[in-house]
């Protein structure tokens, strides 16, 4: 059975290769987030991930926490899971705060492949291990869609560099 991706989904990987900017310059794609979300901040060393989140949020037209730009106020969005679901939002604890992305899939080692920003200073699919989990959401205005995640074979190290 195919995968139903939501909204937040889609939007989300039409931005996968997105890059920060090196030096003193910024990604204009970052910085067109921040405008529409209202943030005081126009650069993009600031940590983006909570940017990234709430940007593809905001396209599917859907809320957002208070502190959209912290990571971990996302634990105190939408509804609990006590389990990750396909298209899920994830939170993770990390030395210095938190991190957040969505959820796409497991590797077969058994780590989640998250769809986030600012992962490596660029959106991508990172495995992320399971010890590092903080908790699951999902948005209160969409019905739960309960789907099997996708697993693929395990490459590369664990993320460590969200910051």
């Amino acid at each position: 059975m195919a995968l139903v991706k939501p909204g937040w989904i889609v939007e989300a990987e039409r931005h996968i290769g997105l890059r920060e900017v090196p030096g003193v310059a910024n990604n204009p794609t970052i910085v067109l987030w921040l405008t529409r979300l209202k943030a005081w901040w126009r650069d993009d060393l600031t940590a983006w991930c909570g940017t990234y989140v709430a940007e593809c949020m905001r396209a599917a037209k859907l809320a957002l926490p208070t502190r959209w730009y912290r990571a971990k106020d996302w634990l105190n969005w939408g509804v609990e899971l006590a389990a990750p679901t396909y298209g899920c939002v994830v939170v993770f604890n990390r030395k210095g705060g938190g991190h957040v992305g969505f959820v796409v899939g497991r590797d077969t080692l058994g780590r989640l492949l998250v769809l986030g920003g600012n992962q490596s200073d660029a959106v991508n699919i990172a495995p992320f291990d399971m010890a590092r989990v903080a908790g699951y959401r999902w948005p209160s205005e969409i019905k739960l869609l309960r789907q099997e995640l996708p697993t693929v074979a395990a490459v590369g190290l664990s993320s460590k560099n969200e910051a």
